[in-house]
């Protein structure tokens, strides 16, 4: 049965009962000027190894490039804000920092679910045609959000919402429905640029560009390869992502605790022991973070970047952990572990094991790393 009333209205009150935050609808026939921004963006190669971004660019550039029947798009938000400060988790150099977004279940799971039978209903209700996004296709989620009127930009590039702050996963409908548009949200952002001092490695070029091959959470996620040397020392204990830009923004104050529990910290990811961490094979590391987005880098790549934040730790009672993982199969996690004792063994112990190691050792990554290590 069609539901009572005009279409938009019943969508965004069918939005609000399967558990959304926050629902918005833009109109997708205009142009937009975050065409241009992501076109300069991958010219600059500042997308660094994401070659998706450029393989699909023509369908990214606006959303009806990619479906041109689509007439408008539903944007919804879910609000994950977290229970704690998440610049308090860097306290303890001796314990890792993973990114709010990836403490609880797979955010894409939890939103696509919802999406799904909001679509559903859309599609049965108004015999209009759907196709749900959520981080996973070509569509620019965040600009579209912003004419959606959901927050804006700022000049970290992320969403901002006066409602919820930084805390927002975004999903999004288009469909062959001509909904009324709302009103996009102003910039408010004014004279602050606490989101692009804070920046441990300065990966904002200028206000309202980013240079995604300078970014933690890039480096952490993204990369495949070792991390380059310049940006490790700064990478901290952040282990997975980093949400310094995003805690730091003065918006924040009007931040609110995520409401679904899936999305809540599991406790063992709030600020876990680095060593304990060190110590995963590929079995328990995938039985940890069943359900996480963070079992999608891989055990090899997780435990890369924790070693990285041992070396940070400054504390040799950590060294062990490194020396366990010099014989690892996988040749990133042995480079990271040669830079991890470089930087906690004295000079005579760092440069026993290079002298045991370094004649065996194949892979030219890791060698690089046992020559230019300096304890």
């Amino acid at each position: 049965m069609k539901p009572a009333g005009d279409p938009k209205t019943a969508i965004l009150a069918k939005a609000a009962e399967l558990g959304f935050d926050v629902a918005r609808v833009a109109a997708v026939g205009e142009a937009w000027a975050a065409s241009a921004r992501l076109v300069e963006f991958v010219e600059q190669g500042r997308h660094g190894s994401m070659e998706w971004m450029a393989t699909t660019l023509d369908r990214r550039v606006h959303p009806r490039a990619m479906w041109p029947d689509a007439r408008s798009a539903l944007v919804l938000g879910l609000n994950y804000g977290p229970t704690t400060d998440p610049l308090a988790a860097l306290a303890d150099p001796t314990r890792a920092a993973i990114s709010v977004y990836a403490r609880g279940d797979d955010y894409h799971e939890v939103v696509k679910k919802k999406l799904k039978a909001l679509a559903s209903w859309m599609a049965v209700s108004f015999g209009c045609e759907v196709k749900v996004f959520v981080d996973t296709a070509p569509l620019m989620e965040k600009p579209l959000a912003g004419e959606a009127g959901l927050g804006w930009q700022g000049k970290h590039t992320n969403l901002v919402s006066r409602e919820f702050g930084s805390w927002l996963f975004l999903g999004s409908v288009l469909t062959t429905l001509d909904l009324p548009a709302d009103a996009p949200e102003g910039d408010h952002c004014g004279a602050c640029r606490a989101c692009l001092d804070i920046c441990p490695t300065g990966a904002f070029p200028a206000p309202y560009q980013l240079d995604a091959r300078a970014c933690l959470s890039y480096l952490t996620i993204e990369r495949k390869e070792p991390m380059p040397l310049r940006y490790r020392a700064a990478m901290g204990n952040r282990i997975y992502g980093c949400d310094d830009c995003l805690a730091v923004c003065p918006w924040n104050k009007f931040a609110q605790v995520a409401g679904e529990a899936a999305l809540h910290a599991r406790d063992h990811l709030e600020n876990p022991p680095l060593e304990e961490l060190a110590a995963l094979d590929d079995t328990n590391f995938r039985a940890l973070f069943s359900k996480s987005p963070v079992k999608r880098i891989g055990r090899d790549r997780f435990v890369r970047n924790v070693l990285y934040a041992i070396a940070n730790s400054a504390e040799p009672r950590l060294a062990p952990a490194a020396l366990a993982l010099l014989d690892d199969p996988a040749a990133v996690v042995r480079g990271a572990a040669v830079w991890a004792c470089s930087r906690l063994l004295d000079g005579p112990a760092f440069e026993a094991e290079r002298r045991t190691r370094e004649a065996a050792e194949i892979d030219p990554d890791v060698l690089a790393e046992w020559r230019g290590a300096q304890p």
